[in-house]
């Protein structure tokens, strides 16, 4: 009598990486140093093509990580697409390689995903170095209004406001699992068949800003996006792009630049795809140069530091 062996990969873990060799090495560890015997995940790395010795780093310490190493860089959505197409889970999670995982939080995250069926994807805490958690974990969709309220510093004035504090979604206890609108793509937990429906990742996005078109499309069909804030991750956030002051590593200038310059190109283009049309004419100008202006001033801001 034949055996016949049975896939039985319960999660798929996609973490795509750009020269931040020793973070994913730890992150890697993290992953494996808590993984269970029960747990059946599989690892893959896509490699957009880092010059810091990633690839050959994970091949020799992590020989089990099925590994995908591109030629050039394709960007967050592109290389994140290909992790897909190799992935066999029902259950997908992409995490930043700038992450820590700690204690089960993978586990109890899944867990918690398998038994509410109307959840298309969720998050748990994802908490920054210092302990404060990651504004980008738990937000709300980026609307003119919440965008105006976010940069004129309303949503800080009356933080516990729905209408004021819409984008940061402070008004809501990070304490308590609840619903949000969006969550970040540093750990993003998806049903398969609710990433299949939206397409994954929209190649239109270089850099920046896909986590928020990706929570809208699963809005859209219907799937809820859940915040699991039992269990955590630690984020080392903007080591590869440098913007911010949680990165573990310094970026040269012009890479903060660009990096800056692919934010506000995911506004403009979040902007276009979802409020352009709802909007007269004058208004969609004044929105379109408010972007512009914050593009230059964002420019000005890293070559003065």
């Amino acid at each position: 009598m034949f055996m016949v062996k049975i896939d039985q990969t319960d999660l798929s873990i996609i973490i795509l990486n750009y020269n931040v060799r020793e973070l994913l090495l730890n992150c890697l560890e993290s992953i494996f140093k808590n993984k269970g015997i029960d747990d059946h995940w599989q690892v893959i790395v896509v490699d957009n093509a880092s010059s810091d010795d990633s690839v050959e780093a994970v091949r020799k310490q992590f020989p089990q990580v099925e590994l995908i190493a591109n030629k050039e860089n394709m960007g967050f959505s592109a290389g994140n697409n290909m992790g897909v197409k190799l992935s066999k889970a029902p259950v997908i999670l992409f995490l930043n390689p700038d992450t820590k995982v700690v204690g089960k939080v993978i586990q109890k995250t899944y867990e918690y995903l398998l038994g509410n069926p109307d959840i298309g994807a969720i998050t748990c805490r994802v908490e920054l170095p210092d302990g404060k958690l990651d504004y980008s974990s738990h937000r709300g969709f980026p609307t003119p209004w919440n965008s105006l309220c976010y940069f004129s510093g309303l949503s800080k004035l009356f933080p516990y406001s729905p209408l004021f504090a819409g984008y940061t979604a402070s008004y809501l206890d990070v304490r308590k699992i609840h619903e949000i609108d969006c969550l970040t793509g540093a750990f993003l937990m998806v049903r398969r068949i609710a990433g299949e429906q939206i397409g994954f990742w929209d190649k239109d996005y270089f850099f920046n800003g896909e986590d928020i078109e990706f929570c809208y499309s699963l809005k859209e069909k219907g799937w809820k996006i859940f915040f699991y804030p039992d269990e955590k991750i630690i984020h080392y956030k903007g080591s590869s792009s440098g913007l911010w002051s949680s990165a573990s590593k310094k970026v040269d200038k012009k890479v903060k630049i660009a990096s800056a310059k692919h934010g506000v190109d995911a506004m403009r283009i979040f902007y276009k795809k979802h409020f352009y049309k709802k909007y007269p004419p004058l208004i969609r100008d004044l929105i379109l140069a408010g972007i512009k202006a914050l593009e230059h001033y964002r420019k000005v801001k890293i070559w003065m530091s």
